[in-house]
């Protein structure tokens, strides 16, 4: 069985976290092992000592009650009275043993119960310990040997004024007794650490939902980050290369371009201070300026075409206000990502967009460009955001597949749920 801190079983078990002498030494070391000792045996408890105290105490008084039957016994000679006595007291004190060695002992008992009747206390005493600290098969074995040998016992020992089999009945209910006695004990032990794994496992439930929570919430930021970075650094880094490719162009050419670059850095800065903002303030994804639906998507295509490219939007939408927000939402994540791949993948293209669909028969998504005029140095970190997009659809239940078209250029297909 797992350890575990003992600060985290008080906290399973606050009740006996300042009691542990009322618990018995087996259970205590699993609950908390700490109490363990180097040698490897459990520290016994307060409650242990009083427990083999009264176990010892019982036997030595079934075993003095004995001895005094011993002396109505005509056939037993003083020698075999005496032996007698003192193979039961070695039984009780053998009873003292019964935690190290209860299988042993138990054993043990079964000859020396046979042959000496002042040891019976101390052989239901190491059948009770038995019962408790061992398995149902052990006591099986044990507690039917000592069934067996009852019979043989009690016709060399016959009690006085009680009928044979009368006597075998009660040494049969006794033994019974004693036995079911230690199974409860041990099923209550059982019970209190099935208790303990229970609510171990309820907490490492527990943790791992929140730290799956976590990685949920952080996946779904940095793919918003992606999505609403990615198109404005893009931005910025076509306008800085046209600048720095044509030292030729006009003043009004310049100040266009770096009125882009401009905004564009703005636009950038006030996405990462509201994505930072959520981080900091643990608030959902809604928070901030409202998220892009499907209504801004004309907004984005404007925005595209003043950074010079080549767009065309074509929708047919029959009732765009009636589009469920998380799927406006990612349509417009797919097309902005769409868009600043053919930005950076085919500088110069044309690009065009298309959003078909209507109640019951879903969204569909499109964005196709042509195929790129001469080489294109290779972009470093390419195929992440697709990979981004592919979870966005499928968490709102839809699809996305992409892929180079017949002519040389790529297109991004997605289709979308709308109930």
């Amino acid at each position: 069985m797992s350890t575990v801190n003992s600060d985290e079983q008080a906290t399973t078990f606050p009740a006996y976290a300042g009691r542990r002498w009322v618990l018995p030494a087996a259970v205590v070391e699993d609950l908390y092992p700490r109490s363990e000792r180097p040698g490897g045996r459990p520290r016994r408890t307060a409650r242990d000592w009083i427990v083999d105290f009264t176990c010892f105490l019982l036997a030595v008084g079934i075993g003095l009650l004995s001895a005094d039957a011993l002396d109505q016994e005509p056939s037993l000679s003083d020698a075999m009275q005496a032996a007698d006595q003192v193979i039961g007291a070695l039984a009780c004190a053998a009873v003292w043993l019964r935690r190290r060695w209860p299988v042993g002992l138990a054993v043990a008992m079964v000859p020396v119960s046979l042959f000496s009747v002042t040891a019976g206390g101390a052989a239901l005493a190491s059948l009770f310990t038995l019962a408790v600290h061992r398995p149902v098969r052990y006591v099986a074995w044990v507690g039917g040997a000592g069934f067996l040998a009852q019979p043989l016992f009690y016709w060399m020992h016959p009690e006085p004024g009680v009928p044979y089999l009368a006597s075998i009945a009660i040494g049969s209910l006794l033994t019974f007794a004693v036995v079911g006695w230690g199974l409860l004990a041990r099923a209550k032990r059982r019970l209190l650490l099935s208790l303990r794994d229970r609510a171990r496992h309820a907490e490492a439930e527990a943790r791992l939902r929140s730290e799956q929570a976590q990685r949920l919430a952080r996946e779904a930021i940095a793919r918003e980050m992606h999505d609403v970075l990615a198109h404005r650094l893009t931005l910025l880094s076509v306008h800085a290369g046209a600048l720095e490719f044509r030292p030729d162009a006009s003043r009004e050419e310049v100040a266009r371009a770096a009125g882009v670059i401009r905004e564009s850095a703005h636009e950038a800065l006030q996405d990462l201070r509201e994505i930072i903002g959520v981080l900091r303030a643990g608030e959902s994804d809604d928070a901030g300026r409202p998220q892009p639906t499907l209504a801004a998507l004309d907004a984005l295509v404007a925005e595209s075409r003043a950074a010079g490219m080549k767009v065309t939007l074509a929708g047919r939408v029959t009732d765009p206000d009636a589009v469920p927000a998380s799927v406006g939402r990612t349509a417009y994540r797919i097309a902005q990502e769409a868009l600043t791949n053919a930005r950076k993948h085919a500088p110069g293209t044309e690009v065009a967009v298309c959003v078909t669909g209507a109640p019951g028969d879903g969204l569909a998504v499109s964005v196709r460009n042509a195929p790129p005029e001469g080489e294109v140095p290779h972009v470093p970190g390419s195929g992440q955001g697709l990979i981004g997009l592919t979870e966005r659809a499928m968490l709102t239940g839809g699809t996305l597949d992409h892929g180079p078209t017949r002519d040389g250029g790529f297109e991004v297909r997605a289709r979308l749920p709308w109930a």
